[in-house]
């Protein structure tokens, strides 16, 4: 089953429950998905859902930390639940020592050896990590790794 017939079923079952907040979440992301088919040449790969469901998922972050400084918690935690709605779709997320490992291998695939094949390595890393981990992340451990070599 795609995305978009998973997002479709869990609408009807929101309605159903009438759990407001998954309705109004799944609903986004119905949206965002239709968006971008109309945009695009009509056929929707899986990279473009989950960078859809990405864009939804740092939208959610951000207004979190604003809504965080603004000493709003009711508004904060509204978003915090649509952020776990969203993270339901996007793929199972690695933790760091795994995405180490990953970037570990791309390092030694690439022959980078100082920070000047930062831009090699994120390239490459992303490639295979997208959607399974934060971009800074991924950012940090290459920075780390490459950091110490000039």
């Amino acid at each position: 089953m795609n995305l978009t017939d998973k997002i479709n079923e869990d609408l009807k079952a929101a309605m159903k429950t009438g759990d407001q907040v998954r309705l109004m979440t799944v609903r986004s992301i119905r949206a965002a998905l239709i968006e971008l088919s109309k945009r695009g040449s009509g056929a929707i790969t899986p990279e473009d859902e989950t960078t859809a469901l990405l864009t939804a998922a740092k939208k959610r972050k951000e207004a979190i930390e604003m809504y965080e400084k603004a000493g709003r918690e009711d508004l904060a935690s509204t978003e915090r639940a649509e952020l776990s709605i969203i993270q339901t779709y996007l793929p199972k997320q690695l933790s760091r020592d795994d995405a180490e490992k990953v970037v570990i291998g791309v390092i030694e695939l690439t022959s980078a050896t100082t920070m000047k094949d930062l831009g090699k390595v994120m390239s490459a890393a992303m490639k295979e990590l997208k959607g399974k981990i934060e971009g800074g992340v991924v950012q940090e451990i290459v920075k780390g790794k490459l950091g110490g070599r000039s």
